[in-house]
């Protein structure tokens, strides 16, 4: 089981997530909520676990084809529902930019697998109802 523990540790909203190892990350609501951008809204923080999540299996599955990656950034955007409450993520679209000596049709072909077959947040926000989209770029 995993267990992450949370304490509010600046004004009314703003709490420290620690894992089992100490890493810690915070987070808040906006000032039009009463935060006080103390820390990642937690809904962005769902995109940036995305992100963590795919470049992981991106950057493995390249490893695994010899592929010489030296570069490698995410760009990732959403669409929320508009006057609901929740309101979950409808639209993410996501521009994976490798850089290195990678052939393109093994980076489409890595990217595809986590977004498709191996990313479990993609697949919790799939299930939620989100469309996700991506698109890859190589650079040498």
């Amino acid at each position: 089981m995993i267990r992450i523990e949370m304490n509010r540790v600046g004004g009314d909203y703003g709490f420290e997530a620690r894992d089992a190892n100490g890493h810690i990350i915070t987070t808040d609501t906006s000032p039009e909520s009463g935060g006080t951008n103390f820390g990642v809204r937690p809904m962005q923080m769902l995109l940036m676990a995305l992100g963590g999540c795919s470049g992981i299996d991106v950057v493995m599955i390249l490893k695994k084809q010899r592929q010489e990656l030296t570069g490698f950034k995410m760009d990732i955007s959403g669409e929320r529902e508009k006057g609901k409450e929740p309101a979950l993520w409808t639209k993410v679209h996501v521009v994976f930019e490798l850089q290195g000596n990678v052939e393109p049709a093994k980076a489409e072909r890595a990217c595809e697998l986590s977004m498709v077959k191996y990313c479990s947040v993609a697949e919790t926000l799939r299930r939620a109802g989100a469309e996700i989209t991506w698109e890859v770029r190589v650079t040498a």
